[in-house]
């Protein structure tokens, strides 16, 4: 970026694209039109193209502007976020924990493993749901201090890893009231008759699922297939379909969705891990995780 480049002009280029006119903007600002005006110029300068452009009676971002205004709302949302941060950091010591998890995992089974740390006094708990290769990036940039993860880390030549192994759970079938009596007299044979529910092929589970059909001579009459296990279970909880869940989350899975207990997915297992960047780790809370977990 030029050296010529000024947050100041960029500032008044951000007020000048919310308030959607310079004479807007010099309003808000209490500065004159023409000093508004030559700062986006200068703006406009260092970068090497141009902002703003006439529409109708007013002005509309270029391309450029478009991308520049992205970037600008970053820069000044979290500028007036800093005094906050700053009260906060001087009223009480927090103790920041940001966990990567993966979209897969079902969001009362995150509830448990985490629930070792959730007393800790002054804990600031960051969560980030997405794809594991990128969470595995933010982890690897230090933007995390954790992923939980229903496999290990991939290897990677690149990035050293380390999966640190959590636990297992059982998985059964859940459906509604209606769908388990459907269900009572031939389990797991009915699953070839009710609509089924499945989370999608990038989970580990899904595998193990499709295996367990083969293993039974069920061929499931699929109607719904989900990433994110909430959906899967807020759509099963609706009546749309029997589906699989962990029976670690038994509980909150009768209580918060109401659904029944249908049967046992014998041999099926999801497997818990907490990917690090330390063979040893280090991080207290994601210690107290592990430790919690053994």
């Amino acid at each position: 970026m030029s050296a010529a480049f000024n947050y100041k002009h960029l500032y008044y280029f951000w007020v000048v694209a919310k308030e959607g006119g310079i004479s807007k903007a010099a309003e808000r600002l209490d500065m004159a039109v023409q000093t508004i005006s030559a700062q986006v110029r200068e703006l406009e300068r260092s970068l090497g193209y141009a902002l703003l452009k006439p529409a109708g009676r007013g002005l509309v971002l270029t391309d450029a502007g478009i991308a520049a205004m992205q970037q600008a709302d970053q820069i000044f949302q979290l500028g007036e976020s800093l005094p906050a941060r700053v009260r906060d950091a001087v009223s009480a010591p927090m103790v920041r924990l940001a966990v990567g998890i993966c979209d897969g995992l079902s969001k009362l089974v995150v509830r448990s493993l985490l629930n070792p740390v959730m007393e800790v006094k002054h804990l600031r708990l960051l969560c980030h749901e997405g794809e594991l290769d990128d969470l595995l990036g933010e982890l690897a940039l230090h933007r995390l201090d954790v992923v939980l993860s229903d496999r290990p880390a991939p290897n990677n030549p690149n990035i050293k890893l380390y999966s640190h192994a959590m636990g297992t759970s059982s998985i059964a079938w859940y459906g509604t009231a209606a769908m388990a009596k459907s269900c009572a007299k031939h389990f797991p044979g009915c699953l070839a008759d009710v609509p089924v529910l499945l989370p999608t092929g990038h989970t580990a589970l899904r595998a193990r699922i499709d295996h367990w059909f083969e293993r039974q001579g069920v061929r499931p009459r699929v109607v719904g297939e989900f990433e994110d296990s909430a959906l899967l279970k807020t759509f099963g909880a609706s009546g749309m379909g029997v589906f699989p869940a962990s029976e670690l989350a038994h509980e909150d899975l009768q209580t918060r969705y109401a659904v029944r207990h249908i049967g046992p997915c014998d041999g099926v297992t999801e497997h818990f891990y907490a990917i690090g960047t330390e063979r040893k780790v280090q991080h207290p809370m994601v210690q107290r995780l592990l430790q919690a977990a053994t």
